[in-house]
C-alpha cells in the first residue's frame, strides 16, 4: 500500500484548508478511509471516516461541523476538507486504511504509512 497525504500549509484561524490521499496498491473502491492527526506530543486521534460508497461519514465531535471527508474512487483518492480552522487543529494529518491498530470507539483504523501532512494554524 502507498499513500501520500497532500495540502497541509500554515493558515489564519478561520482559514480553510482541503487536504488530499492519493492511495495505490489496494482496491481502494471497496475499502472504508480514515483520517486522523497527531499533534506534537500527543497521540494519534481519529478525524473523520468514510465508506467506500462515499455515503456514510462519521466524524470526531472535535470537528464536526467543520470538517468534511470525501472520496473520489476514481481517482483512488480521499479528501479533508476542513473549514474554521482553530490552533487546536495544529498536527500532522494522515490517511489510513481500514485496520485495529488504533480504535477510538467504533472507528478503527491501521496505523498510517504515509508521511502525512502538516496542518499549522496560527496567526
Amino acid at each position: 500500500v502507498q499513500v501520500v497525504e497532500s495540502g497541509g500549509d500554515l493558515v489564519q484561524p478561520g482559514g480553510s484548508l482541503r487536504l488530499s490521499c492519493e492511495v495505490s496498491g489496494i482496491t481502494f473502491s471497496s475499502l472504508y478511509m480514515t483520517w486522523a492527526r497527531q499533534g506534537a506530543g500527543k497521540g494519534l486521534e481519529f478525524m473523520a471516516r468514510i465508506s467506500a460508497d462515499g455515503r456514510d461519514t462519521a466524524y470526531s465531535l472535535s470537528v464536526e461541523g467543520r470538517f468534511t471527508i470525501s472520496r473520489d474512487n476514481a481517482k483512488n483518492t480521499v479528501y479533508l476538507q476542513m473549514n474554521n480552522l482553530k490552533s487546536t487543529d495544529t498536527a500532522t494529518y494522515y490517511c489510513a486504511t481500514p485496520g485495529n491498530d488504533y480504535c477510538q470507539g467504533k472507528n478503527c483504523f491501521s496505523s498510517p504509512v504515509g508521511q502525512g501532512t502538516q496542518v499549522t494554524v496560527s496567526s
